[in-house]
């Protein structure tokens, strides 16, 4: 079958989440029919599946503009906007009202598992740049499909792909025949049957970010709760306890992220969880009741838990872009020229410049990677960030430079990174701050169980990934 002429072909955006619909929405504003590939059964399915986790920003960051114009003929008016979504607020108010009036241009159970020039693999140079977008797509219902586009956005996320327990980047001895008491997700304990997997059972949580706090901070909650005697929390980090470890605290310039470090810290100083330091965890065995034996690169070995909290991180899934010319940075896996623009080393979400498709670009002209995916295996990321990137990317594949190379995003002073929260937190509003990057303090002492309580309940918290 011949291609058709690029002009004549839409825009495939891979990925109904939040960036993905965005780009959708400013691709219609420049005139361009967007195709939105999602390979999950209903859009915005990571972010459902993250439902419980109430997001650290307010509904005036989470609402793409051109997405709200879209809406607005069908009478959709913003949530409050001083309060704080959760995951399933996110998709049930928002993602999935967006999804409905882009109608035909979502299709969901399409999994694209390959991307190319149509006629032309990754070593052909030939009139590469003139040949369209050849989209391979697995629909649910088992048919195969080949789609041409004129431009290719890849805003599927990392969320499928969570990195692993090993210390060295790369799955333990023994983790995938441990997969049945091993989640890389942050449990919803409000579920009954996944509270009664965790009740009275002793956890290790590996990981040292946002989710692992509030995975302490459930798990110390389970404790001190009628049915969950007896539950007991291993942190286990790859590091040791610095006065950075749990963030700012109270004078964290953001609150709901200060609070959430407290109640980790609290759950510790509580006696419901144990650290362990500078592990880096080798293989995973079972003793003979089946329970799991964490062993370290070091040689240590660790009590048996009956349950593993992997939470790592994640990185991107390059898999379907093999075909495509890509220049990634060789160690977050994120366009060259932003790389150094969102080095975790450097920087975190706060501190990173609003950049577009300059930045985004790659050697494969039309092809672009945004949202959660373009920053590779960094873990900081805002919503607002990407729908920048879509605003920018949709300008210049609509050929209009000048809005493309343009800045239309100011970060707010109170912006916030990425990562996970409490489920249970009120919809207190932020105060002002200096941003998200201010020095972090020395450890704050905090000795009364009672703390935990009183962290979760002051702000939300939780992820803000596009």
């Amino acid at each position: 079958m011949n291609a058709p002429a690029a002009a004549e072909l839409p825009v495939v955006v891979i990925g109904a989440g939040p960036t993905g619909l965005a780009a959708a929405a400013h691709l219609i504003d420049h005139g361009i029919e967007p195709l939105v590939l999602e390979a999950g059964p209903a859009a915005a399915a990571a972010v459902r599946e993250w439902s419980h986790v109430r997001l650290f920003s307010t509904w005036t960051e989470v609402v793409d503009p051109a997405a709200e114009k879209l809406l607005a003929p069908t009478g959709w008016t913003r949530p409050d906007p001083a309060t704080y979504p959760s995951g399933r607020d996110w998709a049930e108010l928002y993602l999935q009202p967006l999804a409905d009036i882009l109608g035909d241009r979502v299709r969901t159970g399409a999994r694209v598992t390959g991307v190319s020039r149509a006629g032309r693999d990754r070593i052909v140079d030939a009139d590469r740049d003139q040949q369209p977008f050849v989209v391979h797509v697995a629909h649910a219902d088992g048919r195969e499909e080949r789609l041409f586009a004129r431009a290719v956005i890849d805003a599927s996320g990392t969320w499928a792909t969570p990195s692993p327990a090993g210390g060295s980047g790369l799955a333990a001895l023994g983790e995938q025949t441990a997969a049945h008491r091993i989640t890389y997700r942050v449990p919803d304990l409000k579920d009954p049957a996944v509270r009664a997997r965790y009740a009275g059972k002793r956890i290790a949580v590996i990981g040292s970010g946002a989710s692992a706090f509030t995975a302490l901070a459930y798990l110390a909650d389970l404790a001190r709760s009628d049915d969950g005697a007896g539950t007991k929390g291993v942190w286990i980090l790859r590091r040791g306890i610095s006065g950075s470890t749990f963030g700012g605290g109270t004078a964290d310039q953001l609150p709901a992220r200060g609070a959430l470090g407290l109640a980790a810290k609290a759950a510790v100083d509580a006696g419901h969880v144990d650290a362990v330091t500078g592990f880096r965890t080798e293989s995973i065995e079972r003793d003979t009741d089946g329970r799991l034996l964490l062993a370290g690169e070091d040689g240590r070995r660790l009590d048996a838990v009956d349950e593993l909290i992997v939470l790592t991180g994640f990185r991107p899934d390059l898999s379907f872009l093999g075909e495509l010319r890509l220049r990634l940075d060789e160690r977050l896996q994120a366009p060259v020229a932003l790389a150094s623009l969102i080095d975790p080393n450097q920087h975190s979400c706060g501190t990173v410049c609003p950049h577009g498709h300059r930045e985004l670009s790659h050697p494969e002209q039309g092809l672009y990677l945004v949202g959660m995916k373009s920053y590779g295996r960094a873990p900081t990321f805002l919503a607002m960030t990407g729908y920048e990137q879509v605003r920018s990317v949709a300008a210049a594949i609509a050929g209009d430079l000048d809005s493309a190379d343009r800045v239309e995003l100011t970060l707010p002073e109170t912006g916030v990174c990425g990562g996970a929260g409490l489920s249970d937190a009120s919809d207190t509003q932020q105060t002002d701050g200096a941003g998200c990057c201010a020095p972090a303090p020395q450890l704050i002492r905090l000795a009364a169980p009672a703390t935990v309580a009183a962290a979760t309940e002051k702000a939300p918290t939780g992820g803000c990934c596009g």
